[in-house]
């Protein structure tokens, strides 16, 4: 089989690249995905995400142990289907700040330049204050359908608070507070598969290849030829491999290729094919703790999964089912130096523990505390065919002041008088915390990742970086990452928006187009 283009990876990215790339229809493309079929009822349903977890439709990953984090081994979900982790995140369209990508300083990828592909993205429905969002573009962006009554306490709380209201969230500026915006189409999930594969799956040039995990480019010289998949086969690439697998993904794929550190290759049985010393490092993540209460009147997401809530949703699309379970965020900054906030708030109207995995016990409530900024720089490397991931949490010193004080914020607004009517005492695992030893070692006993790496494949203008601006893997032909892998630095935000984003621009840089 042979291509124009083979991607790799039918998540964020991918969608886009396969929708965009094959609207040419000179052009051919493959679109090749580990992973099976979206069309489980729990992918469809909003809330149904945790049930995905640890699931086929999930790689499963375990991080190295973390020395900073009690030695613990730190449990990293991923969507292993079409959509990819679109079709098992919350559906939160957080696409951070102007800072994020104006301090990437690279050309072509500061705010003003991928502020229109965030548009060519969005179909807003309803509210757009001040413009903030495209409108007819195919991922649907909207306002939860059911919020939770203790979702409107926890914004006054952040009124009370004296933080800012946020008209739109995805403004220049995200700091204040916000219902969250979802990417849902009439209270059902809206993933990149449904946004952006569906309506071009029918297109003769583009050809849909699921259940086949990637293990290798091809090369012949440094000029890349195509891939190999767990099927056996070999899909050839008359122009470009493009890898849109992800953090985690598309460096392993490098790397098993012979794309990397060259020791590192050789220490894992890999011959050399070009070296790359940073595939793999610079892996950065939205470290996340939180404070858990007790709810003081039974209205949480805690009898969300009755009857008569599924009959709501199935039937009508409404009801708790509709909740993506972070429903309301504030983005603050921790100290007056910050630049831009340095800590999110995600309020969720149920005790939100072990990342949904084990059933709440009685009513509770959950203000998770998301370090935007980490300072602290792990890496993807290799053990044999393994993939190690370590994330390297907390090295830096900075990160644990920064969650110390985002914790204490957290715990004031469980004290306001806006939450008085529900908030009740510390449930069971947070154990209240007061001083900063005391939250400083919740962080490192209970702390869990936000589901946002990024960083692996580093995009820069200089020459130690492994893609150069045009998304070209360096020292390689015929050869792009694009994914959240190439991020320099995290946005303080949520990394699907970003993801989408990147999947447009590299249809563009692919094709030669401007936005």
């Amino acid at each position: 089989m042979e291509y124009d283009y083979v991607i790799v990876g039918a998540g964020s990215a991918g969608c886009v690249l396969a929708n965009r790339l094959s609207e040419d229809p000179g052009l051919s493309v493959a679109l090749v995905e580990a992973g099976g079929k979206d069309d489980k009822l729990e992918i469809r349903m909003p809330a149904g995400f945790p049930k995905l977890f640890r699931t086929g439709y999930d790689w499963n990953f375990t991080t190295a142990k973390q020395s900073e984090m009690s030695g613990r081994e730190l449990y990293w979900p991923r969507g292993r289907v079409l959509g990819g982790s679109s079709s098992m995140n919350a559906q939160m369209w957080v696409r951070g700040c102007q800072q994020d990508y104006d301090q990437w300083g690279i050309p072509g990828w500061a705010y003003d330049d991928v502020l229109p592909y965030f548009h060519r993205a969005e179909h807003r429905v309803g509210s757009n204050r001040g413009g903030v969002y495209g409108t007819s573009g195919p991922l649907y962006i909207s306002e939860l359908r059911s919020p939770n009554v203790t979702t409107a306490a926890f914004l006054a709380a952040c009124e009370e608070l004296g933080m800012p209201r946020l008209a739109e969230l995805n403004g220049r500026s995200n700091e204040g507070y916000s219902p969250t915006p979802v990417t849902q189409n009439r209270g059902r999930r809206w993933s990149s598969a449904d946004a952006y594969l569906r309506p071009a799956a029918n297109r003769p040039n583009l050809h849909v290849v699921t259940d086949a995990t990637v293990t290798r480019v091809t090369f012949d010289g440094r000029r890349a030829t195509g891939v190999e998949h767990s099927g056996g086969a070999h899909i050839k690439a008359r122009l470009e491999v493009v890898l849109a697998a992800g953090t985690i993904g598309s460096p392993y794929l490098l790397m098993r290729s012979g794309v990397g550190a060259a020791d590192e290759l050789r220490d894992a049985g890999v011959p050399v094919v070009h070296e790359l010393p940073e595939v793999g490092k610079n892996l950065q993540d939205h470290l996340s703790t939180g404070v858990f209460v007790e709810c003081l009147q039974p209205v949480t997401l805690t009898k969300a999964e009755s009857i008569p809530n599924l009959l709501r949703y199935i039937v009508l699309r409404s009801g708790m089912l509709t909740t993506n379970v972070g429903e309301a965020v504030a983005f603050i900054r921790t100290s007056e130096a910050e630049p831009a906030p340095d800590v999110e708030l995600v309020f969720a109207p149920v005790p939100f523990k072990d990342h949904g995995l084990t059933p709440p016990t009685g009513h509770g409530l959950t203000v998770g505390v998301v370090l935007l900024q980490p300072e602290s720089r792990g890496r993807i490397g290799l053990n044999g065919r393994d993939v190690v991931i370590d994330p390297a949490y907390l090295s830096a010193e900075a990160d644990v002041r920064r969650l110390v004080a985002g914790l204490k914020r957290a715990k004031e607004v469980f004290a306001t008088a806006a939450m008085k009517p529900y908030a009740g005492g510390p449930m069971a695992p947070y154990w209240g915390p007061e001083t900063d030893e005391e939250l400083a070692q919740w962080v490192r006993e209970r702390g869990e990742t936000l589901y946002h790496p990024v960083g692996t494949c580093r995009m820069g203008a200089d020459d130690a970086s492994v893609v150069d601006p045009a998304l070209r893997v360096r020292g390689v032909e015929g050869l792009r990452v694009a994914d959240v892998s190439i991020m320099p630095t995290l946005n303080r935000g949520h990394t699907h928006a970003p993801a989408i984003m990147i999947g447009e621009k590299a249809a563009d840089l692919i094709r030669g187009h401007k936005a």
